[in-house]
């Protein structure tokens, strides 16, 4: 039997799930209950339901609590390994498959603040050269938090924030705007397409050669979890590829035909 906090919480995520149209209502409570009592200790409330009152009297509070439930880690080229092993192994195949002519589409679901979409355009505009890869790509960029999906739009970044990128291609992809900041090259930024996309709800885009989410998976619980392994193998072209990062299992829905990295 749940004690009064516990239910006191579950009425909290029906009410930001009901009001706002987000749903964590399927994250591990672990990882959803550390993040608001974070957010609750900054603002002195007590309990649950005196921060469903905070919530319900205050509309802006509602952008500082997502922030601190959706917390973007994500870098250019974050995990060197299993970008090179893109680079090596699987960006020639998928681009082998597709033959000279064939549409690739990818899909990056958690995209944050646009890194790792950016990061696939240029590893797959290297490969492809650069005209084919205007002409015969399309990345689906997909995260629940607009606010980071339009930081993600403007593809402009800090220094900082360009240390994971090679030396050849921050030349050859970033110009430095009069305030000191990186941007994207606006070319390859228009065959990214950023939208808002919940995993949970929403239907799985299709027909994907390349499907990559790395940062996401871990914060659902395991029946969530399989749920949206399962959409993300009728998302995937036979031959496509799946990048993962942490989970706990996904071998129940995964199958034969999922070819995972």
């Amino acid at each position: 039997m749940a004690t009064a906090t516990d239910q006191d919480l579950e009425t909290l995520l029906e009410y930001l799930r009901d009001s706002r149209g987000f749903d964590f209502t399927g994250y591990k409570r672990s990882t959803v209950t550390r993040r608001i009592e974070k957010r609750m200790e900054q603002v002195h409330a007590s309990s649950f339901s005196s921060y469903l009152d905070l919530l319900q009297v205050d509309p802006d509070e509602f952008t500082a609590l997502f922030n601190c439930i959706l917390i973007n880690v994500t870098s250019f080229f974050r995990d060197e390994p299993i970008w090179e092993f893109l680079r090596e192994e699987i960006v020639p195949r998928l681009v082998q498959n597709k033959g000279e002519d064939g549409t690739i589409r990818v899909w990056v679901a958690g995209c944050a603040s646009g890194e790792e979409a950016y990061s696939l355009s240029m590893l797959l505009a290297e490969q492809m050269g650069r005209a084919a890869f205007l002409a015969r790509t399309k990345i689906y960029a997909t995260d629940v938090d607009e606010e980071a999906l339009e930081e993600a739009r403007q593809g402009t970044y800090t220094t900082d924030q360009l240390k994971g990128v090679p030396e050849d291609l921050a030349e050859r992809y970033f110009t430095t705007n009069t305030g000191g900041q990186h941007v994207f090259d606006r070319e390859l930024r228009r065959t990214v397409v950023f939208g808002r996309h919940d995993l949970v709800q929403d239907a799985p885009i299709s027909k994907i050669d390349l499907l990559s989410c790395r940062n996401t998976l871990m914060y659902f619980n395991a029946d969530v979890q399989a749920q949206i392994l399962s959409n993300f193998r009728f998302a995937l072209h036979p031959t496509g590829f799946l990048i993962l990062g942490r989970l706990r299992c996904c071998s129940r829905v995964c199958g034969r035909s999922l070819r995972s990295i």
